[in-house]
């Protein structure tokens, strides 16, 4: 007998979402984690709110929220808006949020609203540290061994966005109005900078004042921030995300400020480090032999490095870096160090840091912090599995 669809919907239906999650997924030890590291900052949670004795009102828990962007840097959501449409009908999403399935979506307005308070506290950082923390008391953390590495992030501002930084205000004023007054801004209007040199000295961009012009290649220079990683060189787990200025000093001054900062917040002070040549420099070696640590950075040149002299300390710390390449463990800190592309390519492919989509350095570091939370969370789940 044909079957035949029943058209008549149902007056009342019973869901159980936890019984819908099959048993095996992957976001079940996810989940797992993400609630116990948010069950740990409860008083960073209470200091950001004002509570209900003087005045406050009920809120978006915060703990939603950043499981909302957990789920956003996980399955690669495009936006905010695109995110509360897709809790809206998956229930996937639902139970990770614990929510009920007849529970209405907050609005996509509330993300970018609690953005600054996110900021005056440092919630994703605390987030994304407390995430480590839990590596290390899982024994999945290395306490001696570390490397680092840097990367780009596109702007999301386009070169069109480019002026002239000091100019003439008669012709600033002609070039905003147009020649017939008639605004010059309407659509998208092409901008040729044919015969030109465009630098950051001279111009700016009115969209992303904080990008800057820069390329690690020999192409097309386009508006970027830089992006640096901190890692662990046990399992290869991000101890720490740093989005910076775009030039060729932001990777060690980064690097140096990272180090600094797990540090003080995790109490994590590394024996080595693995870097690339981009570190080979008298200043940055010599700043890590001051804090302890002993430098593993690729060389510039294979030719060996002359003596330097007695009172030039830079030079012989570099000195001493380049003897150490045929050594052990400088061979290894170099082989585990390539684990940052693999941390790069998912922030980039997956984690939705490719491109940025927004504007403001402060607001692109909460994004690759929840990023790089994300990232751990998922390594974690697979250790612990094994």
């Amino acid at each position: 007998m044909r079957g035949r669809p029943n058209r008549q919907p149902n007056l009342f239906v019973q869901i159980n979402l936890e019984e819908l999650v099959p048993a095996d997924h992957p976001l079940r030890p996810i989940k797992r984690m993400a609630d116990e590291a948010l069950a740990a900052m409860n008083r960073t949670f209470a200091a950001a709110y004002c509570p209900a004795e003087r005045g406050g009102r009920p809120s978006i828990p915060p703990e939603r929220l950043l499981k909302s962007l957990v789920l956003m840097s996980l399955y690669t959501v495009r936006s905010e808006r695109a995110l509360c449409e897709r809790i809206t009908f998956d229930m996937l999403f639902r139970w990770f949020l614990d929510m009920t399935p007849d529970e209405p979506c907050f609005d996509h307005s509330v993300l970018s609203v609690n953005r600054e308070r996110l900021d005056r506290l440092d919630i994703t950082k605390k987030f994304s540290d407390r995430i480590v923390m839990m590596a290390m008391d899982e024994g999945l953390l290395s306490q001696d061994h570390f490397s680092i590495d840097g990367s780009l992030l596109q702007s999301h501002a386009s070169l069109k966005s480019l002026k002239r930084i000091e100019r003439d205000r008669a012709a600033a004023q002609e070039h905003d109005d147009g020649p017939d007054g008639s605004g010059g801004k309407v659509g998208n209007p092409w901008v040729d900078f044919r015969g030109q040199k465009r630098g950051n000295k001279t111009h700016r961009s009115v969209t992303d004042p904080q990008a800057r012009l820069y390329t690690k290649t020999t192409g097309v220079a386009y508006l970027q921030h830089s992006m640096h990683v901190l890692m662990e060189n046990r399992h290869g787990i991000g101890v720490d995300i740093r989005v910076g200025k775009a030039d060729g000093h932001a990777e060690r001054k980064c690097c140096l400020r990272m180090l600094a900062g797990v540090k003080r917040r995790l109490g994590i002070e590394p024996a080595t480090l693995g870097a690339d040549k981009g570190y080979d420099t008298e200043d940055f070696v010599k700043a890590l032999e001051d804090r302890h640590i002993e430098p593993h950075a690729a060389c510039k040149s294979a030719k060996e490095l002359d003596v330097p002299g007695e009172d030039d300390d830079g030079a012989w710390a570099r000195w001493f870096n380049q003897q150490r390449m045929g050594e052990r463990p400088f061979e290894l800190s170099q082989r585990k160090r390539k684990l940052t592309e693999e941390i790069f390519g998912w922030l980039k492919q997956v984690g939705g840091l490719r491109r940025a989509r927004l504007v403001g350095r402060w607001k692109l570091q909460q994004l690759a912090d929840i990023a790089l939370g994300t990232l751990n969370l998922i390594r974690m789940s697979k250790l612990l599995a094994t």
